[in-house]
């Protein structure tokens, strides 16, 4: 088991006492530290002021505060890792939650050992990605910069603007693997750690976003471009730099 220094926190948030014990055993018990909270009303106070945590498990529908507008507040604040818990099989649902930042999702009823394996998929590629800035901090694309210290997003103006997470991780993919064709399922596999279905429209929504974030106009997009029945390219000459 990992040492104590070096196990990742946890907080899961959900109003189900039962699901509460029940994360926080389990997790536990797979060396991390999990701590939990009934609602949302103590989320930001506990993540500036407490210990570090290391990625939040964010119930979507609880009393006062729901998981959509828990989500954007962590994001105004922080890059720390989410999974959204969902109890609806509406795909719009998990699509707004990444919409709002969410890292990944898990509909109930779930597997605890399929949550723990989302877990684990989140915190290698958010260690992964940190570890980026090690090579430069800079990428160079075109008329834009990416910081891999701050995960921002900077115009030809140094205008500066943020990402989520998920934001981040796919357009980190595409630049450290330019003028290469990525299919969905490369995509999927990549920056969500599972295979695509048939009926998974996340990424699509995903790059919809990255294209709007980019300025990119969405009939004639000139940065990330859709390869007809092969996946998608980022068509531009990319630079590392300190």
């Amino acid at each position: 088991m990992a040492a104590l220094q070096q196990k990742k926190r946890i907080l899961v948030v959900d109003d189900d006492r039962e699901i509460r014990e029940l994360l926080e055993t389990y997790l536990n018990q797979n060396g991390y530290l999990a701590s939990t909270l009934e609602d949302g009303s103590r989320l930001m106070e506990q993540l500036q002021t407490g210990p570090t945590v290391d990625l939040v498990v964010l119930d979507l529908m609880m009393p006062g505060d729901d998981g959509f507008s828990l989500c954007r507040q962590i994001r105004a604040e922080s890059q720390t890792p989410i999974i959204m818990l969902t109890a609806s099989a509406e795909d719009t649902d998990r699509i707004i939650g990444l919409e709002m930042g969410a890292d990944d999702y898990v509909a109930k009823p779930f597997n605890p050992r399929e949550l723990l394996a989302r877990i684990k998929a989140v915190l290698r590629r958010s260690h992964a990605l940190t570890g980026t800035a090690n090579k430069g901090r800079f990428f160079r694309f075109g008329n834009w910069r990416l910081d891999t210290i701050q995960r921002d997003l900077i115009d030809a103006d140094n205008v500066v603007i943020p990402l989520s997470g998920a934001d981040y991780n796919l357009l980190l993919l595409f630049l450290e693997n330019p003028n290469q064709v990525l299919s969905r399922e490369q995509l999927l596999v990549a920056t969500r750690g599972r295979e695509a279905n048939p009926f998974d429209r996340s990424i699509d929504v995903q790059l919809s976003r990255l294209r709007q974030r980019l300025s990119e106009d969405a009939k004639d997009p000139h940065i990330i471009k859709t390869v007809r029945g092969a996946g998608y390219v980022l068509a531009a000459e990319v630079e590392r730099e300190a």
